[in-house]
């Protein structure tokens, strides 16, 4: 049986910089990044200016309609891209702030790490 050892015997009292509801937060958007698909689906938006056509995008990505269509709404509630309609078709542009912002912030993270 493990001996269980007294809270903050050994250590200064530890206080968390990012509080449990900015880690959860961040940890979210860090693994919407983590995925391969979702990955490519900004890699290809961000290489256009104008915004490009879902058929286009499906022809790309190796995975059917609906996994493009599931990955591009975690990406647009993300607040990651934009979504336009064009009659039948639906139009994505990356949201170039909304990348700049988590960049700066996965970097002060990675920064304070160090």
């Amino acid at each position: 049986m493990a001996k269980l050892l007294p809270t903050g015997c050994c250590a200064p009292r530890l206080q968390a910089r990012l509080s449990s509801e900015d880690a959860q937060a961040f940890g979210a958007q860090l693994g919407l990044l983590g995925h391969p698909i979702r990955l490519q689906i900004l890699d290809l938006l961000a290489q256009h200016e104008e915004p490009v056509c879902v058929c286009d995008l499906e022809a790309a990505l190796p995975v059917k309609q609906p996994t493009v269509s599931h990955h591009l709404r975690l990406l647009r509630e993300a607040g990651l891209i934009d979504c336009e309609r064009r009659g039948l078709w639906a139009y994505y542009t990356v949201r170039c702030e909304a990348l700049a912002a988590l960049r700066a912030r996965i970097v002060a993270h990675l920064d304070a790490l160090l």
